[in-house]
């Protein structure tokens, strides 16, 4: 397996994983269905988005993209998605746990991500990447600006434990 940085010879393959709009909704907010290989392709062009895909064997499995905000020195993990034949093989926390290390790798110490509260699947794959619930108040103060009141989660420092 290789994280490798995202590449627009990926956007379309990226864009046609989603299968139906709930899915869509969950893993980017959307509402369009099916998601373009423009709009993932456009996604890259945010100068603090950096997006990369889990290869193996020479075939993207999976994306996800880090946010970098030197502002507040953090680090989002966002738009995490995994090819849906590989969907249940790790591949999701594997690719976590590499974005996690790349941010923590580039000075970041704070890394958090959001996740819909209906997707239960995301939320057990990001628990075993190392990632732990934020502090109710904390959490419900970043939902007061947001369309739905996500789960928040703070990546491990080390990677591997807690917060």
């Amino acid at each position: 397996m290789d994280l490798l940085p995202f590449a627009a010879v990926h956007a379309a393959t990226v864009a046609g994983w989603p299968a139906s709009a709930g899915e869509v909704a969950l893993w980017c907010g959307r509402q369009e269905f099916p998601v373009s290989a423009r709009t993932v392709a456009d996604w890259q062009r945010d100068p603090d988005v950096r997006a990369h895909v889990l290869v193996e064997d020479g075939r993207a499995v999976a994306y996800g993209e880090l946010w970098f905000d030197a502002e507040e020195d953090e680090v989002e993990l966002a738009r995490i998605i995994v090819a849906p034949d590989t969907r249940g093989t790790g591949r999701g926390r594997e690719l976590v746990r590499a974005l996690l290390a790349r941010a923590v790798a580039a000075g970041y110490q704070d890394v958090f991500m959001r996740v819909h509260p209906d997707n239960d699947r995301a939320l057990r794959c990001y628990r075993g990447a190392g990632f732990a619930p934020v502090a109710p108040g904390l959490a419900a103060s970043w939902n007061e600006a947001q369309p739905v009141a996500y789960v928040w989660l703070q990546g491990a420092r080390d990677g591997a434990g807690a917060p």
